[in-house]
């Protein structure tokens, strides 16, 4: 590829400040204390963008409101936004975002990985490849692929 890039200079947006915790943010399943909204995005905020040096908070791909959570029936969807109509990266991103969680929750969440509506061309395809086990897991055999998500998935030293 010469240039590669679908989007060569992305809208970079300020990083919101890190709320403070008053416990250890323990996502262990016996833990007391609920998760919330916020803490689940602390996990995936920082998840470097596939073409790009800044995190997916940074490009407003996510934000607080990009997750939605019911706790109580162990739900968690998040909604991301690729900063073009034709990203070619919006698979990976999605990606990336649900190993970062199956890596960060505890397993009885059921993780839903969705395109915000309007956002891209193939958005049935894309939501219904980021959510299909099988789909999922050949993905994460590709070493190539792993090693992608591993990559934007390292943490960032800023």
């Amino acid at each position: 590829m010469v240039s590669g890039l679908i989007n060569e200079n992305p809208t970079v947006y300020e990083k919101k400040e890190r709320r403070v915790r008053t416990d250890s943010s323990n996502t262990d399943e016996h833990s007391a204390e609920p998760i919330d909204q916020l803490e689940i995005f602390d996990h995936i905020r920082d998840i470097k963008d596939p073409e790009h040096p800044y995190s997916l908070e940074e490009l407003k791909v996510l934000t607080e409101d990009s997750v939605e959570l019911d706790d109580e029936n162990s739900y968690v969807r998040v909604t991301f936004t690729p900063t073009v109509e034709h990203c070619s990266m919006a698979t990976i991103i999605g990606l990336c975002v649900r190993v970062k969680l199956l890596r960060s929750l505890p397993a009885r969440y059921k993780i839903d990985i969705r395109v915000a509506p309007g956002t891209h061309a193939t958005e049935a395809a894309l939501n219904k490849q980021l959510n299909d086990k099988e789909r999922v897991a050949a993905a994460l055999e590709n070493p190539n692929l792993v090693e992608m998500v591993d990559e934007c998935l390292l943490p960032s030293f800023e």
